[in-house]
């Protein structure tokens, strides 16, 4: 436990940054001023080029991490700083794993990619290579239990995750979306006949 009384925990980050050169470097760079480790960072374009998302996973105490917060907040080239620990959020990650398959094992190693639901995606002689998606406490298990057979390598894309929505505002557009099929179904439900000529 720290000075301030909180324990290091990881925390999720989600950095929304113009998309621009240099940008990277800052924000990591405000992390290793501070002496702590960034675990994992992803980044990529979001729906517009000109912005970027970072989702970095960090371990230290709530008041480093709130001061951190604080700095990237005033980075010019920053646009928004979330910290999803504190969120309803879903995360993912994906990995690439390198298996020895001796024929004896590949039945074995094919069951377990199975219940995990990894895809095997190249195959030669005395190896496979499986990809899986999903939270890291599966990646973790299905790795366990890859490791008997000898992991040959291993990629690792680190955590992405996103907020849930909220779901008052999911209500909403679910009613303007049932009017809207209603109105499709019935297109002269509103019009009024006014009289008929002969």
């Amino acid at each position: 436990m720290n000075q301030n009384g909180s324990e290091p925990r990881k925390h999720t980050i989600a950095v929304l940054v113009e998309n621009k050169f240099g940008v990277l470097s800052r924000v990591a760079g405000l992390f290793s001023a501070r002496g702590y480790n960034i675990e994992s960072l992803s980044v990529g374009e979001t729906l517009d080029p000109s912005m970027s998302r970072m989702t970095l996973v960090v371990r230290g105490d709530e008041f480093v991490i709130e001061q951190v917060t604080k700095q990237l907040h005033k980075l010019i080239d920053v646009i928004k700083v979330s910290d999803l620990t504190e969120e309803n959020h879903v995360e993912r990650e994906m990995i690439l794993v390198r298996v020895n398959a001796e024929p004896a094992y590949r039945a074995e190693i094919l069951r377990i990619a199975d219940i995990f639901r990894a895809k095997v995606v190249d195959v030669t002689p005395l190896t496979y290579t499986l990809e899986a998606t999903g939270e890291e406490s599966k990646t973790v298990a299905l790795l366990d239990l890859l490791r008997p057979f000898g992991i040959k390598e291993l990629v690792r894309t680190g955590k992405i995750a996103i907020a849930r929505s909220p779901k008052t505002k999911v209500r909403k557009v679910e009613e303007r979306v049932g009017k809207a099929r209603e109105a499709i179904k019935d297109p002269v439900k509103e019009q009024k006949i006014t009289g008929f000529v002969d």
